[in-house]
């Protein structure tokens, strides 16, 4: 038998049949539905088609949920728009036997944070979702990938979808991370290092000794962000901290299936002589805290840097791009990146929104004062219930900071949740572009610890003891 990769396992226990032109109909595992689902599901009522399989279908309550107030039922929704789509969630899941961790749930939350932490999301399968961070997942090791409504609705009326194979691109990062250096620096740096498009028509598996000394909840930054560089999907092989962690959640599997299943799991790691398309290595070692500074994931400097001079620029096209990204954001050639002043930090989203996250960000701020408007949003009400066991919104709220409930808020510029024109924020998030956060809003991207730090000084900041 050839060596194989991850995703060449995965790829070919789930191909139902092949085309002579490349194509492949693919099975799929796990369909996730949120909000914005709603559009796939009169297009299967219009033409009689019931869903395949309800028990492989999730429905999550998400990007319309406010998080200031708590909200127990879709009828508390302000907006007309939302209590519209949500309502046509409840009643298209309610009406054909699909779970629904909607309005309400004490389990609610975003879905790349809620399918993962209790169990449905599992090593080895292949996950749609009408969200592009649905490459979220692949930290456990499953295929997970975004897809438009018509598409979510082929994999619901069939459990199954067309699909070409991507190309393989392992992203190897050697070595140990330096003290404080956390996966969305390395995944920030490594996007600077390949581009917004350098990973376009692959997945990505992440692989090195950096990656394997990360936690699973790291690794979710890490996937989240694979699109961000133009990847379909980001992969982490499965390993003992894998099985750990999905180990006791909710939805996993129990006794002997437990043990099968762990086993199947841990023979999924990619062969010793798996074959990629492209193999890109970069060195952990030399990797340090950074934050961006233009408008697209790829314009990254390291936070003791400066901002890059456009008239140093390579050709003139990126002199340009440079130039409008420099007029955008508000800053000089440069500028030194720790005297950039803020006016907001957002820490939440699908890429930094779980327990570990928020415990960082409790280190860096108990004690302390926040000297800007920070908000701290739980990815769910799993974590938001965590956190508050632990205490840590005591330690958030004695810090200034507001503690809110489970949604994706300004990530996406959700429920009021926005930016004034020009104002500058030190996000958690995975976009940076242009608007993101609101009209003419500033996006930095940058760890937890960082935008804890920033807040706290009321510029771009580094913990404490990292300076």
């Amino acid at each position: 038998m050839s060596a194989k990769t991850l995703f060449d396992k995965i790829w070919e226990s789930h191909v139902v049949l092949e085309r002579d032109d490349g194509w492949s109909l693919l099975y799929v595992d796990t369909v996730f539905l949120h909000e914005g689902s709603w559009h796939a599901f009169p297009q299967l009522e219009e033409r009689g088609l019931p869903v395949r399989n309800p028990g492989r279908c999730i429905g999550c309550a998400d990007h319309l949920v406010p998080t200031v107030g708590l909200v127990r039922s879709t009828s508390e929704l302000k907006s007309e728009k939302a209590r519209k789509m949500a309502t046509a969630q409840e009643d298209y899941t309610q009406k054909n036997g699909i779970r629904l961790f909607g309005v309400g749930d004490t389990r609610q939350g975003i879905v790349h944070v809620v399918g993962p932490e209790l169990g449905l999301s599992q090593p080895g399968t292949t996950i749609i979702c009408g969200d592009s961070h649905t490459s979220t997942h692949g930290a456990i090791g499953a295929f997970a990938f975004g897809v438009g409504n018509s598409e979510l609705a082929h994999g619901m009326a069939t459990q199954t979808l067309w699909r070409k194979k991507p190309k393989q691109l392992l992203l190897r990062f050697d070595g140990k991370s330096a003290e404080g250096v956390t996966a969305k620096d390395l995944i920030l740096h490594a996007i600077a290092q390949i581009g917004t498009r350098g990973a376009v028509g692959h997945i990505i598996e992440f692989a090195g000794e950096a990656i394997r000394d990360l936690s699973i909840e790291e690794r979710f930054t890490l996937c989240n962000m694979a699109i961000e560089a133009g990847a379909r999907a980001g992969l982490v092989a499965p390993d003992e901290k894998t099985v750990a962690y999905l180990e006791n959640r909710a939805y996993s599997p129990r006794g002997e299936t437990w043990d099968a299943a762990a086993a199947y799991w841990l023979s999924l790691a990619s062969d010793e002589d798996g074959t990629f398309d492209k193999t890109v290595v970069v060195d952990a070692t030399a990797v340090g805290p950074v934050v961006t500074w233009g408008t697209t994931p790829e314009e990254v400097v390291s936070i003791h840097g400066r901002v890059p001079d456009p008239s140093k620029a390579a050709t003139d096209k990126e002199r340009e791009k440079m130039e409008r990204a420099l007029a955008y954001m508000g800053l000089s050639p440069n500028q030194k990146i720790t005297d950039i002043e803020i006016d907001r930090v957002f820490i939440g989203s699908c890429t930094n929104a779980r327990i570990e996250d928020l415990r960082a960000v409790a280190g860096v701020i108990k004690g302390r004062k926040a000297s800007v408007r920070a908000t701290i949003v739980p990815g769910s009400m799993t974590v938001k219930l965590a956190a508050e066991a632990e205490g840590l919104d005591t330690i958030f709220e004695d810090a200034g900071f507001e503690w809110r409930n489970p949604g994706c808020s300004m990530c996406i510029g959700m429920n009021g949740d926005l930016l004034r024109e020009e104002e500058r924020c030190v996000s958690t998030s995975n976009r940076n572009f242009e608007g993101r956060q609101g009209p003419k809003s500033r996006t930095h991207l940058a760890s937890p610890a960082i935008a804890a730090a920033s807040a706290i000084a009321g510029k771009i900041s580094l913990p404490s003891g990292l300076e």
